[in-house]
């Protein structure tokens, strides 16, 4: 069912869908939600319960504060990339999507990573603690292609870090609310071919360069908060390490 804007005007009080600021959908059988992009002025969309697939249509409401999405159709955490965009957003319920997986701690810090103003996920506060971990133990999210969002089965679009999986603890369920059980949705990655193992010294240097890149990816992160004192010692700190490396290879030239 596509939300209309007869929709939507008989649920908010309002003349005009530029003006309305507040929306809830629950369990409307929603599939489209397309008119979203005419509604700049939302703060809190309620679109739980439906079978929404798309986030792309939200990226457009730039007073967005709280977004509940529970128990819909999204099919890879691909869409969180839709979000960015959404310097107010805060609140976010996406709990109970496919795209959710089977493991709750990966999932948690990917939402995290790529979203770290987030004050509350899923019923659940975010700490400064979670964040500082989301930036290494979360997955980078990247757009969705136009062959994810055709008729094949939903997967994941996004860069596995070079945190081993394994290591990964198992979290304490979500706090769902309104009275219903978490059936967890299924992670749409695809198994690795154990007979196209590249070789060991391959795998290494693959391995380092990955681990290289994520820690390059978190610095560049952590340095949009800093403030001019704060990017001034670092570039010090940069200019003396670089001086240092520079007279290390000289040494190594002479020598």
């Amino acid at each position: 069912m596509k939300l209309t804007r007869k929709m939507v005007l008989s649920r908010a009080k309002a003349s005009e869908l530029h003006s309305v600021r507040k929306l809830n959908c629950w369990g409307s059988r929603l599939t489209d939600i397309s008119i979203c992009r005419e509604m700049p002025s939302l703060e809190v969309i309620t679109l739980s319960v439906n079978s929404i697939s798309s986030l792309e249509p939200v990226s457009r409401c730039r007073q967005l504060s709280e977004l509940y999405l529970r128990k819909n159709r999204i099919p890879s955490l691909a869409e969180l990339v839709h979000l960015k965009g959404l310097p107010r957003l805060r609140v976010l319920w996406l709990a109970e999507n496919p795209c959710c997986g089977t493991c709750p701690h990966l999932y948690r810090m990917t939402v995290l990573r790529t979203l770290p103003q987030l004050q509350k996920l899923d019923n659940q506060a975010v700490t400064e603690e979670e964040v500082s971990r989301a930036l290494m133990e979360g997955e980078e999210v990247t757009a969705p292609s136009r062959e994810d969002l055709g008729s094949s089965p939903p997967e994941l679009s996004y860069t596995r870090s070079a945190v081993d999986a394994t290591t990964e603890t198992t979290q304490d369920p979500l706090s769902l609310g309104e009275g219903e059980a978490s059936d967890q949705g299924q992670l749409g990655l695809k198994p690795t071919s154990r007979d196209r193992f590249p070789p060991f010294s391959q795998r290494e240097a693959t391995s380092s360069c990955a681990s290289r890149n994520n820690i390059l990816t978190a610095i560049l992160m952590l340095l949009q908060e800093l403030d001019i004192e704060g990017l001034e010692a670092v570039h010090q700190t940069v200019v003396s390490r670089l001086q240092s490396l520079h007279k290390q290879e000289l040494q190594e030239d002479m020598e």
